[in-house]
């Protein structure tokens, strides 16, 4: 039906949450964080800030299950506590964009949607959102560091997972693209996703709250 062309997929409606309890993290062999406690309720966003090296990136590598946690717990609602399912439910977009240089920008949102098993109409929303369209089908490395950026975020809308970590996700793009990432950010909070954001910028987020993070003495 015409009421139905170019509509894009919705992915479902999310209803997952973090509760972080005592969690250490290590960095080099080296305990650099402890003592982080937080709920990260569905519709929930929360900034993590805190000086350089204070563990605010080995926090959030740890929470999406690619870095042990030393102790403590991080368990989401409902699915469980297990490194596993936190991989499941959680995207993590680091400081690092980690897009194929040598290829364009089209085949790296190929290679996303392959990987999280979505849909074609999902990868022209990530388009928009971004505004890449300009740029998609140049080779990733001949873009500017801001157009990277934009790219990297992209594949958050690819993941459709319920749980966003994103480590200075604003670095590198310009203003119109920051409002950009925030409306992106407000959909995913609209369906209830949450956000959680490492940075120490002048990031702003509608009713946001902030942990605030030290790194351990030694």
């Amino acid at each position: 039906p015409e009421s139905q062309r170019g509509r894009v997929s919705e992915p479902k409606e999310f209803s997952t949450g973090l509760t972080v309890r005592d969690v250490a993290v290590a960095r080099g062999g080296r305990t650099i964080l402890e003592g982080a406690s937080f709920d990260l309720a569905p519709g929930a966003a929360l900034f993590v800030k805190g000086a350089n090296g204070s563990g605010k990136t080995t926090l959030l590598r740890a929470l999406a299950g690619l870095a042990p946690i030393e102790t403590g717990e991080a368990h989401l609602t409902p699915e469980g506590s297990s490194p596993a399912a936190r991989r499941a439910a959680i995207v993590y977009c680091g400081h690092a964009n980690a897009v194929k240089a040598a290829v364009s920008g089209r085949a790296n949102l190929a290679f996303w949607a392959t990987l999280y098993g979505a849909p074609k109409d999902r990868t022209e929303a990530a388009i928009e959102a971004f505004d890449l369209a300009a740029f998609v089908d140049a080779p990733a490395g001949a873009l500017s560091q801001g157009q990277r950026r934009r790219l990297a975020l992209s594949r958050l809308i690819l993941s459709a997972k319920p749980l966003w970590l994103l480590d200075e996700p604003s670095a590198a793009i310009d203003a119109a693209s920051a409002a950009r990432l925030s409306a992106v950010i407000a959909a995913h909070r609209a369906r209830g996703g949450a956000v959680m954001v490492a940075t120490h910028d002048g990031m702003e987020i509608d009713g946001a709250r902030t942990l605030t993070v030290h790194a351990r003495a030694a």
